[in-house]
């Protein structure tokens, strides 16, 4: 993503975005200097063996370094990039012009022979044009949506950078590198939509001012009013109330009425009305007040791991340790932005999430709130599936975005990557519209962002601009200007673009000191590669720039002029202004809106524009010169067309570009973006969503119990589905980690398995505290004994006969398919056979037992996966999971056997119960859901019973959870007992285990 772009590719700031942070910017100089016929001064570099090499001018460290005072600050022209956050003062309106409305039906025959959500969404298209849309139109469009009429953003960092004082007061400044996102938020707060915005957002890095005692002119009375040098010798006030006290600990300290006084302050801005999040462990914050701790580990995660990766860019391999912090900081950011919004949601909201930093939140929403109208947008691009499979967590992130009803993106090729990583990864259909996932649909669309045209067209033709903009064109005369507007980090290209022009100057010497190229380079201040990666690519562009200077340039010219600063607002769009080509060279990036604003601003001289292909803003701007920046010498030859062309070629050029970017700016963006959310939200309205499991919520009520039932089925669920039914064993570390849950005397655990008694007690029967039933529940063994319970013994078994007969006619046709008899049940699989003919002949055989022996007898024919199974009517899964519940609800003692140690009276604890788990993949478990959630807000708790499905993300189930594969099964039973990877208790966590007790305990366990 380009510099300026939106919180997107990057999470830092751009150039354009700030006032000048030096005293006098090299473009000012220049300025300065346009009226003399002197040569450029070129003072020496840093290092003393290249001072006698011609280098531009500012390439040293002090260059970065903040001086405030600078004239540019000063400026009183409104500005495009500064304004006070704290006023809403727009030099131009945030929105198109309203239109009084039109004459047309009305909004209630919107929907009216509507046959899908795209013919909703035209309509609702239609009935707006030429007048500003209400929130009458949208409701009567979706009326079963009963919209509030509210929209929730949430984005990583507010839209104020914020300053502390420790006299309390704040001072707010404008956050660098998002401004088209920022600008959308006004939009969306302003008069000139129907909705009521507020943006929920992480305080970010509070900076603090340091503030020191001076002597005062008059001697106090008292010295109790005279800040201290420390909090130590702080003295007590007269009227006896000390103020709080911070903690004896590094980190920024904030009190709770100053706390307070922002929140109060963000509430209240009149530009975007704002609700902070506070990220601290919560043994830092309390009600005196919060420390900040390195404030920059919430979005380490996010900037070490998921930026470079999205941008096809992949880490050493490495230990892990800190990776496994990171991701618990991670996880636990979202959970407080989960939380924090959950406090302000009222039903019928509208939830629009923004970015990497929380990929996460939708499906923590989704799991607190499944009826929640959920959007997320990413800024950055999308890999493919094959440097996704790259990313550890690549399994949670899909998830976490899964949790949204439309998830857009910048671009056509980073929705079709996600989808297909959905397909690839999680197994879960798709298609290029959307993804099937948890028995719902998962919209994806693309939604290039845009620029606000009318504030960049007002500010980049004032006066101030207007005459810097003529200084430079008096400086270079005689020059084409080539512009380029980058930060400084590999993904820039701005290597390549120096190496390009390099290849241009040789292959075309007759250009010689008639082009100038303008390269300016903000410092990156993400965390994506740290100081040594980035001090490398500074390095290899300066020796770059020395190497071209030095080749091709002279006393008196400098072909490269580099300024690695960044630039006034005024500066920034002279330059634009006054450049012939603009040129980008990103090797990878989301939507560049660097590009956007050349075109603006080159509405009167039609300058070229030379983009990279691989712009999230390519696909956009089509007649732009696409180039691929790793093809130099095709860039070169580009160069020289656009410097060539015709003015009539030009012209038609620019005419495409212009058209592009004003009509589909800033405020078109967010409005087709909202638009199709509320499309997709009614065409879904019905469906019925299972979120995937709350880990977090089940642990919480896990802990809090003291009297607990387990339930869990055994293939799929504990184990994978296999070819060969006798090869499916449980692994090491599933023994161990039941060993260890049912070792701890307040749980009961029960395998409720299809399998006959001698496959259970065979693979798991030396586990004594375990329970058993076997074939759907006609044989039970409870925990601590040996014995088996025949629950079946009395019913008529005739029926057997009839039924063996049909499936061996049917074994008979399908070769590979064989039968399976157990005491109580006859099962026929057909997953060894050929798939096409083992399904055709499984329809076949179950019509003839429904028409036969379904018929004569009290049995039940159950399609299961890859079988056919057939059992008395009156044994299932519901009627096990029902007594269990029901016995140990009634303290029953001899359903603990011989008794637990620590258990009274030979029970797992007196009392109800109040926690039940029961998972379990298939249709027969369906059975104890349903049993299951009728005993929910009777006889036990409905928030205390968790009943999970795990499979297919297409599944109807009467489950309240959902889970992918057995793999999450045992890390759930792990999390639970506490085991680590092998199932031993007192093991390191794993990764995802180690954030989901951090997400609870509010604090990463040592």
């Amino acid at each position: 993503m380009a510099e300026r772009n939106q919180a997107g590719s990057t999470p830092a700031s751009v150039a354009a975005d700030e006032p000048t942070l030096t005293s006098s910017s090299p473009l000012t100089t220049l300025a300065e200097s346009a009226h003399s016929q002197d040569s450029p001064d070129l003072p020496p570099h840093l290092r003393a063996s290249v001072t006698k090499v011609p280098v531009t001018p500012g390439i040293q460290a002090s260059t970065y370094s903040s001086r405030p005072g600078s004239e540019s600050e000063k400026a009183a022209s409104p500005s495009y990039f500064t304004r006070k956050p704290g006023s809403h003062e727009n030099p131009v309106s945030d929105g198109l012009p309203s239109q009084s409305p039109s004459e047309m039906s009305s909004p209630t025959n919107l929907v009216k022979g509507a046959t899908s959500h795209h013919e909703v969404l035209r309509r609702m298209s239609i009935s707006t044009k030429g007048r500003r849309e209400s929130i009458e139109d949208i409701r009567a469009a979706a009326p079963d949506l009963a919209l509030s009429g509210n929209i929730i953003s949430v984005t990583s960092t507010t839209p104020h950078s914020l300053k502390y004082h420790k006299s309390g007061n704040w001072e707010l400044g404008y956050r660098r590198g998002q401004s088209a996102l920022f600008d959308s938020f006004s939009y969306l707060s302003s008069d000139d939509t129907p909705w009521n915005h507020s943006v929920v957002a992480w305080t970010g890095e509070i900076e603090s001012s340091t503030q020191s005692v001076s002597a005062s002119n008059v001697l106090s009375d008292t010295t109790s009013k005279i800040p201290a040098l420390s909090h130590l010798s702080a003295p007590i006030p007269l009227d006896g109330e000390a103020p709080p006290t911070p903690p004896e600990v590094d980190g920024l300290w904030i009190p709770r009425e100053h706390q307070l006084r922002l929140e109060n302050l963000l509430a209240h801005n009149k530009r975007i009305k704002t609700i902070p999040v506070w990220l601290t462990d919560d043994n830092e914050a309390g009600d005196e007040g919060i420390t900040l701790n390195d404030q920059a580990r919430w979005k380490r995660y996010a900037e070490h791991t998921i930026y470079p990766l999205f941008h096809y860019k992949q880490h050493e391999p490495n230990d892990g340790r800190a990776e496994r912090v990171e991701w618990a900081d991670y996880f636990r950011a979202n959970l407080k932005f989960a939380n924090k919004i959950i406090e302000v949601y009222k039903p019928g909201d509208i939830v629009v999430i923004h970015d990497y930093y929380l990929l996460l939140l939708p499906t923590m929403l989704r799991q607190r709130m499944p009826n929640m109208y959920i959007s997320f947008f990413l800024h950055c691009p999308f890999p493919s599936s094959e440097f996704l499979r790259c990313l550890p967590r690549r399994k949670e992130v899909l998830e976490g975005m899964l949790g949204a009803n439309l998830v857009g993106f910048q671009s056509y090729s980073y929705s079709r990557h996600f989808a297909s990583c959905c397909t690839r990864i999680l197994d879960f259909p798709s298609d290029s519209l959307g993804v099937d996932a948890y028995g719902s649909r998962v919209e994806v669309g693309v939604f290039p962002i845009g620029i606000d045209v009318a504030k960049v067209e007002h500010i980049a033709w004032t006066k101030e601009v207007s005459e810097m903009y003529d200084a430079l064109k008096l400086l270079y005369k005689d020059k084409q200007i080539i512009v380029g507007r980058d930060r400084l980090d590999s993904v820039r290209g701005v290597a390549q673009k120096l190496m390009a022009f390099e290849r241009f100057l040789e292959l075309y010497p007759d250009w010689r000191e008639k082009v100038v190229l303008i390269q300016v380079t903000s410092p990156g201040s993400i965390e994506e590669e740290g100081e040594e990666v980035e001090n490398k690519v500074a390095s290899r562009v300066n020796e770059l720039v020395m190497r071209i200077n030095g080749t091709y340039g002279s006393l008196g010219f400098s072909p490269v002029q580099h300024y690695p600063q960044y630039l006034s607002p005024e500066e920034y769009f002279a330059l634009l202004r006054a450049a012939d080509i603009g040129l980008i060279t990103s090797v990878r990036d989301g939507m560049n809106t660097t590009s956007l604003e050349y075109v603006v601003c080159q509405r009167d001289t039609h300058g070229p524009l030379i983009l990279s292909e691989f712009s999230g803003t390519a696909g956009s701007l089509r007649d732009a010169i696409h180039i691929n920046p790793w093809d130099l010498t095709d860039v070169a030859h580009q160069i020289h067309n656009a410097l060539t062309m015709s003015s009539e070629r030009r012209s038609a050029m620019h005419n495409g570009l212009y058209r592009h970017v004003t009509t589909q700016n800033v405020q078109s963006w967010i409005a087709k973006f909202l638009r199709k959310l509320v499309s997709t939200l009614a065409s879904t309205k019905n469906n019925n969503v299972t979120p995937l499991l709350d880990r977090t919520l089940m642990l919480k009520h896990y802990r809090e119990a003291t009297k607990r039932l387990l339930m869990f089925d055994y293939d799929g669920t504990l184990t994978p589905i296999v070819r060969d039914p006798q090869a499916a064993i449980p692994s090491e570390r599933v023994i161990h980690t039941l060993k260890a849950l049912a070792a701890d005397h307040r749980n009961a655990v029960w395998i409720i398995s299809g399998r006959d008694q001698d496959f259970l007690q065979h693979h798991l029967g030396h586990i004594s505290e375990l329970g058993f039933s076997a074939e759907h529940g006609s044989f039970i063994r409870h925990p601590g004994q040996s014995n088996w319970e025949n629950l079946a013994e009395k019913l008529d078994m005739s029926w057997q006969a009839d039924v063996m007969n049909l499936f061996q006619k049917y074994t008979d046709r399908v070769p590979g398919s064989f039968i399976e008899r157990k005491r109580c049940a006859l099962t026929w699989h057909y997953r060894q056979a050929d798939p096409e003919q083992g399904i055709h002949s499984s329809q076949g055989l179950h019509k003839e037992l429904e028409a036969t022996v379904a018929k004569k007898w009290d049995v039940d024919v159950m399609k299961g996966k890859a079988n056919l199974e057939v059992r008395p009517t009156f044994i299932n899964k519901g009627e096990i999971a029902k007594r269990l519940a029901n016995d140990y609800n009634s303290d029953i003692a001899q359903l603990a056997g011989s008794g637990q140690p620590g258990s009274p009276n030979g029970l797992v604890e007196e009392g109800k119960l109040e926690f039940v788990l029961c998972m379990g993949d298939d249709f027969t478990d369906e059975d104890m859901f349903r049993a299951l959630n009728g005993l929910s807000g009777t006889q036990i708790e409905a928030d205390r019973v968790f009943t999970v499905t795990i499979g297919a993300s297409t599944k109807v189930t009467l489950a309240k959870w959902h889970m992918l594969e057995p793999g999450d099964v045992i890390e759930a039973v792990a999390l639970l007992a506490g085991a680590g990877s092998s199932g031993e208790v007192g093991e390191q966590l794993s990764q995802v285990n180690l954030a989901t007790v951090a997400g609870l305990e509010g604090h990463v366990p040592q």
